[in-house]
């Protein structure tokens, strides 16, 4: 209230009470790759460009590299945003792969996504790099991986990969230099047509996956699994996958169980698998990752506007039923089976609250997806006496 003395009436704009919490973006796509043709202009080396989900957007990058293929996988699937960063081609293959890597203190390569909420105005949560993250060196992870899970930790996102795409033990392999629920692996690549060569060729499946996703988080919501919805644009895969529902010993099977997708063939070509690479099974689903970055994130932006104002009953109560509100419509729409939040007093002391430190507890529990099904049948032998009951009624 204002002490400035004034002899007449005023009206004064109360600003406190709860305010909507909007849930973040979660299906906006970041590609890392290669476009030598590309209009330099447009497309800037190692600098974060936006796609706002139209391939004609595109073009400027023409035709030769990995970006271009990469964004025809991306956009067989849905008009995804696309933040796109392109490096260039080095003289060799680990030239390359270097550029990809980019740098740390200057923002090169992986890292020029950090820059994407500043640049373009839109944090990248599903990385990929296809072409460079299939890849290893003897026994070592893949170098690309192993940096974008750094930044996927940093920026909430998750991380697409590529596995060898050769066959089951050597992606099991792959997978095993890993140990993060957020990275995705995804093997074999796929197989597609090539207008330029007029016969099929093999891609990585990385963006067709990542575009997947931000078609189920459109249509559906972030907490469903992309699992077992189909890849659009492909003809089959770069080696056959055998799949039987009911075989725990067919090769999906054997994959999904070391944690890495597959896609298989079954009424179409479909993606199969639920798991990340996580080492802590609460976390070993995708869609249950997700969603808890996706709430996490949306709490934290909608309290900009609670920051610096002075500590009351009415400003904590304000942000507490906000916070509670936004759980509840989660529970509604089937993104969470319940949560709540509250004040632990304990925590709230005199000197935290006097050193202006609040601390709000939430709880969450994400919807795990459907992985195994059990039917258990019976036979009963009464259904007999029912049958003679029936023949002698009749007679």
């Amino acid at each position: 209230m204002s002490e400035t003395f004034l002899h007449g009436i005023e009206t004064i704009e109360i600003d406190d009470g709860t305010r909507p919490i909007r849930t973040v973006k979660s299906a906006v796509i970041g590609l890392i790759g290669t476009a030598p043709d590309a209009d330099n202009a447009l497309f800037p080396v190692n600098t974060p460009v936006l796609i706002p989900g139209t391939p004609r957007a595109a073009a400027p990058l023409g035709d030769k590299g990995t970006l271009k293929a990469a964004l025809d996988a991306i956009f067989d699937q849905a008009g995804a945003m696309v933040v796109v960063v392109r490096v260039d081609e080095g003289a060799d293959d680990a030239a390359t792969l270097t550029n990809v890597l980019g740098d740390s203190s200057t923002g090169t390569g992986v890292h020029a996504f950090l820059a994407a909420e500043s640049v373009v105005k839109a944090s990248p949560r599903l990385l990929c790099a296809p072409g460079f993250t299939g890849t290893r060196t003897g026994d070592d992870a893949n170098p690309v991986v192993a940096e974008l899970q750094g930044l996927a930790e940093k920026m909430r996102a998750v991380v697409i990969a590529d596995g060898p795409n050769t066959n089951a033990t050597d992606a099991i392999a792959y997978r095993e230099t890993l140990g993060s629920d957020r990275v995705f692996v995804v093997d074999p690549g796929v197989k597609v047509w090539d207008p330029a060569t007029k016969a099929n060729a093999v891609q990585p499946a990385s963006a067709r996956v990542a575009g997947m996703i931000a078609k189920r988080d459109a249509e559906k919501g972030f907490w469903w699994s992309p699992s077992n919805q189909p890849v659009n644009g492909i003809v089959g895969t770069a080696r056959p996958v055998a799949f039987h529902m009911s075989d725990p010993a067919s090769e999906a099977n054997r994959l999904n169980e070391k944690c890495v997708a597959t896609i298989v063939q079954k009424n179409g070509y479909r993606l199969w698998g639920n798991r990340t690479t996580a080492t802590d099974p609460m976390w070993a689903f995708l869609s249950v990752r997700r969603t808890a970055d996706m709430i996490y994130e949306s709490i934290e932006e909608a309290f900009l506007w609670a920051m610096d104002r002075p500590m009351s009953a009415n400003l904590v109560l304000d942000i507490q039923e906000s916070v509670g509100s936004y759980l509840r419509h989660l529970k509604a729409v089937g993104a969470i089976l319940g949560g709540s939040c509250w004040l632990d007093p304990e925590l709230n002391s005199q000197e935290q609250l006097m050193a202006g430190k609040l601390y709000l507890d939430f709880d969450i529990e994400p919807p795990a997806p459907l992985e195994h099904l059990t039917f258990r049948a019976h036979r009963d032998n009464g259904h007999y006496t029912e049958l003679v009951n029936q023949v002698l009624s009749a007679s």
